[in-house]
């Protein structure tokens, strides 16, 4: 079974579930080729992801004249699949917040995958994320691809589910993934009950390299680490507020923020009102191994979003036996339980998060422990990659079987008359 993944940035340095998923998939013998839309070679600083990257061909890296060739070719070749591809361009366009002149570029890019996936002779083609990525597989299939399938994340899908014919793509799919039960509801939320039977849970996941690596103990000092993109919707700000709170009250605690983003700027110049350079750093972007060392020197990870799917980090820090501060968010309390492996607060809510925050730091190392090991048990059951990658090769299978019979009729018909 030869399958094509399509994201709209790949490798990114915050997709190394989506690399991790490809390999499993590898591993049960599928075939996987990568596309991406945009290249982001120059943020990448992992190793794994910079081979990763010279495996992905890049969409737009061939320029806008043979982006135009392509359409160009297609009208001269195949008009009438152009034409099925225009009219759902221009359908989706208009009622999109991007515009028409951009669901046009969406189609070229479409048409370009169209002839890669021929020379790759994949079979099925899947999107991570519900966006302008999946808008190209869904324009791709209308010009003659083959079937498609998406995995939605949250939360832009489902802000944004009208501009980005959510609705649509859904209809259109072979199949969909949610990555937890809140992402399952909201996309039922946006399609006729007739199409539920297509919409699967699927986790995201954390592989050996996470399940077996030697655990540290948790120790008797104050780290507390965040990880993810600096912007509005982690709740950076609200958790540099509590940092300061905590520091007025007298205690010696260390938070370390690795990542990088739009409110890095922001973020250093609160941290310089609050004169808080002695007890917060930021590291900028980190490599896989990097992170896992950053979350095993800590005491917990905090991660206060407004807005999240089911972020991958509280697996990968229950997996290294780190318990959890987060918010009552989306997907986030189906992995994360208050007092048994971590905390839930309010999101927005500073007075909680500090409380919360308190309670971790005070609380005895064998009880973080405790809590630790529970969440790591909860990300074994649910959250294996080779578990879950094993339930969408099952359904990439479903789809090939569906239409090798789909094809193989007309050829049946053929050779009888």
């Amino acid at each position: 079974m030869k399958v094509a993944y399509l994201v709209n940035k790949y490798p990114k340095v915050s997709h190394s579930f989506i690399r991790r998923e490809i390999a499993a998939l590898e591993a049960l013998g599928i075939s996987v080729t990568r596309f991406s839309i945009r290249s982001c070679v120059s943020e990448l600083v992992d190793p794994e992801d910079k081979l990763e990257f010279e495996k992905t061909r890049v969409i737009l890296d061939i320029g806008v004249l043979n982006l135009l060739l392509s359409l160009i070719s297609f009208a001269i070749f195949k008009p009438a699949a152009l034409l099925r591809g225009l009219l759902l361009a221009l359908k989706v366009g208009i009622k999109s917040d991007t515009g028409i002149l951009h669901h046009i570029i969406y189609l070229a890019e479409a048409c370009t995958l169209r002839r890669w996936l021929v020379e790759c002779e994949a079979t099925h083609l899947h999107v991570h994320f519900g966006t302008n990525s999946t808008t190209v597989a869904m324009l791709c299939h209308a010009c003659g691809g083959p079937e498609y399938s998406f995995t939605v994340h949250g939360p832009e899908e489902f802000d944004r589910a009208v501009n980005i014919a959510l609705t649509e793509k859904i209809n259109r799919a072979k199949f969909i993934v949610a990555i937890c039960s809140f992402g399952l509801s909201q996309l039922y939320r946006w399609c006729s009950y007739e199409q539920w039977q297509k919409i699967h849970v699927i986790h995201c996941g954390v592989d050996d390299e996470y399940f077996n690596k030697p655990q540290t103990d948790i120790r008797t000092g104050s780290n507390l680490v965040c990880v993810g993109r600096l912007c509005e919707q982690k709740g950076q700000i609200l958790l540099l507020n509590a940092i300061k709170q905590l520091c007025d009250e007298g205690w010696d605690l260390q938070l370390t923020l690795v990542g990088d983003g739009e409110m890095r700027s922001h973020l250093e110049a609160l941290i310089h009102e609050y004169n808080l350079h002695n007890f917060v750093k930021i590291t900028g972007w980190a490599t896989g191994l990097q992170v896992q060392q950053y979350i095993s020197n800590a005491r917990a990870l905090v991660l206060p979003s407004f807005a999240e799917g089911l972020p991958v980090v509280l697996m990968e820090a229950f997996a290294l036996s780190r318990p959890v501060i987060s918010t009552y968010v989306a997907g986030i309390p189906e992995l994360v339980q208050s007092n048994i492996n971590g905390w839930l607060v309010p999101a927005g809510s500073v007075e909680a998060l500090t409380t919360a925050m308190r309670e971790c730091l005070r609380m005895p190392p064998e009880i973080l422990t405790q809590m630790a090991t529970s969440g790591a048990q909860s990300v074994i059951e649910q959250h294996s990659v080779a578990v879950e990658a094993k339930k969408l090769a099952v359904l990439f299978s479903q789809s090939n079987d569906q239409n090798n019979n789909q094809v193989s009729e007309p050829k049946l018909l053929l050779t009888t008359q």
